[in-house]
C-alpha cells in the first residue's frame, strides 16, 4: 500500500481487547498506531476497540462490530481501516465484502509503507522491497482485488484471474530471488569494509524508535547526522569513530529502530544492516526515560535482540530525555526499577560525560594491556603492531622501540606472537 497520493487518507484504528491486552494496553498500541498513521500521511478520524474472548477467524473481532465499524467508516467519511494485529487473508477479504471501498490493512503493512517511504540507499530499498513481496505473497490469492488497488504495479493488467495471479505470483518468487542475492552481495561488501576496522572495540546503539539514537550520536561523536522527531526517520546504519580523553577509541554504530510487533520479514531484511548490532562488542540500550511505556519498550528491545541473537551481548541501559522529566517522584522511580541505568539527556548534553566513563570502562575490563618491544629491524612488524589498538606510551632505546598497547585479546595475541617470531 501507499499514502503518497496527494489525498490524504482518512483512517480508523481499531484494536482487539483479549489475553495479555487489557484496555490500558490496547489504547497505549493505539496511540503509537496513531504516530505510525500520521507518519505514513493518514489522518486518523476515529478509533474502535472490542473485548473479546477469542479472536473471531472470519473478521478478527465479532462480525456485529465489523458491519459497525463499516458504518462507522462511512459517517466518517473513512476510506482505511487500520488493525493493530496481523490479519489473515480471509479476514481482509471478509471486510471487503462488507464494503468494497474500504482498504483494510494491518499493522505490519502500516510499519511496512513506512519503511518503504523511509528508504534512501540502495541496500534499505532492497530490504524493504524484499519484505513487502515476502509479506503479500502469501495473501496474494484471496487479497487480489484489494492489491489491486493498493499496489499500482504489480496486479494492474487487465484479467487478473487465477492464471494471471499465478503469473504475478511466480513474478514475486522471481523478484524475491534476485533481491536475496543482492542483499547477500552488499553483505559481502560489508563484510570486506568490516574487516579493516575488526580490531577496534564496537559500540551499537540500540533502542525504540524515537527513542533519541540519532541525538545521542551527535552528543557522543560532535558530528552532524541526520535528527528528525519522527518514527523510523533514518533506516541506514550511520557508524563513526568516537575518542575519548586520548586514551579510548571505538566504533559507535546506530541503525533503524525497534518498534512493538515489527514484521519479522522486515527484521529478516534488515539483518544485514543490523549487523552492527550483531558484531558489537557492548549494546547501548537507549529509552525514553519520559515514555509512560518504558517498560514495554524495553521488552520490545530485548525480543528483537532475541531474535537476532544478540541478547547475550554486554549492554549499558541509557535512560534519554530525562530533560522531559518534571518531578522528583518519575526519577525516583526510573532509580528504583533501572538502579544500573545511566540517566542522560543527549539534547541537552547532560551526563554524557558519564556514559563515556561507563563505556570506557566496559572496554577496560574486555580489553588487555601489555608492553612489547621490537628491534629497528622489526619495522614492519611494529607497524602491523600499532594497527586495531591504542598505542598508550611509546619510548625508544639503542637497541629499539618499546610500546605500550591496548586493545582486544585476540588482537593483543596476535601481536604477541608476532613478536615472537
Amino acid at each position: 500500500m501507499s499514502f503518497e497520493t496527494g489525498k490524504l487518507e482518512r483512517a480508523i484504528l481499531v484494536g482487539a481487547i483479549f489475553g495479555k491486552n487489557d484496555e490500558q494496553s490496547v489504547a497505549e498500541h493505539l496511540d503509537e498506531m496513531e504516530l505510525l498513521s500520521e507518519t505514513a500521511g493518514a489522518e486518523v478520524v476515529g478509533r474502535v476497540t472490542q473485548k473479546v474472548s477469542k479472536i473471531n477467524p472470519a473478521f478478527f473481532i465479532g462480525k456485529g462490530k465489523a458491519e459497525q465499524i463499516v458504518r462507522q467508516a462511512k459517517e466518517l467519511d473513512a476510506n482505511l481501516l487500520i488493525f493493530d494485529d496481523d490479519l489473515s487473508p480471509a479476514q481482509t477479504k471478509n471486510f471487503q465484502k462488507l464494503a468494497d471501498n474500504l482498504k483494510v490493512i494491518d499493522r505490519s503493512a502500516l510499519i511496512l509503507d513506512i519503511f518503504r517511504k523511509h528508504a534512501k540507499t540502495k541496500e534499505a530499498k532492497t530490504q524493504v522491497e524484499l519484505a513487502h513481496l515476502q509479506y503479500i505473497l502469501p495473501r496474494l490469492t484471496r487479497m487480489w482485488t484489494h492489491l489491486e488497488r493498493q499496489m499500482g504495479g504489480i496486479g494492474t493488467r487487465a484479467g487478473a484471474g487465477e492464471t494471471q495471479i499465478e503469473v504475478d505470483r511466480r513474478l514475486i518468487r522471481q523478484r524475491i530471488g534476485k533481491l536475496k542475492k543482492e542483499l547477500k552481495r552488499i553483505d559481502r561488501e560489508r563484510v570486506t569494509q568490516g574487516k579493516r576496522r575488526k580490531d577496534l572495540f564496537k559500540v551499537a546503539i540500540v533502542g525504540y524508535t524515537n527513542a533519541g539514537k540519532s541525538t545521542l550520536m551527535q552528543a557522543l561523536t560532535g558530528e552532524e547526522v541526520f535528527i528528525q522527531d519522527q518514527l523510523f526517520a533514518t533506516l541506514d546504519t550511520t557508524i563513526r569513530s568516537v575518542s575519548f580523553n586520548g586514551t579510548h577509541k571505538f566504533l559507535l554504530s546506530d541503525t533503524v529502530g525497534f518498534i512493538r510487533k515489527l514484521p519479522h520479514h522486515l527484521v529478516a531484511s534488515f539483518r544485514s544492516t543490523l549487523k552492527e548490532v550483531i558484531d558489537g562488542d557492548l549494546i547501548l540500550i537507549v529509552l525514553d526515560a519520559s515514555s509512560q511505556q518504558v517498560m514495554e519498550h524495553l521488552e520490545t528491545i530485548h525480543t528483537v535482540l532475541e531474535e537476532l541473537k544478540a541478547d547475550k551481548h554486554k549492554t549499558l541501559l541509557v535512560l534519554n530525555k530525562i530533560d522531559l522529566i518534571h518531578g522528583s517522584a518519575r526519577m525516583a522511580y526510573l532509580k528504583r526499577i533501572f538502579p544500573e541505568g545511566i540517566l542522560i539527556s543527549a539534547r541537552s548534553q547532560l551526563r554524557i560525560d558519564q556514559l563515556m566513563k561507563n563505556i570506557t570502562r566496559v572496554m577496560d575490563e574486555t580489553s588487555q594491556t601489555v608492553n612489547v618491544f621490537f628491534s629497528f629491524e622489526q619495522g614492519r612488524e611494529l607497524a602491523v603492531a600499532q594497527e586495531g589498538v591504542e598505542v598508550l606510551e611509546r619510548s625508544y632505546d639503542d637497541d629499539g622501540i618499546r610500546l605500550k598497547i591496548r586493545g582486544s585479546p585476540q588482537r593483543i595475541n596476535q601481536i604477541i606472537l608476532s613478536t615472537e617470531k
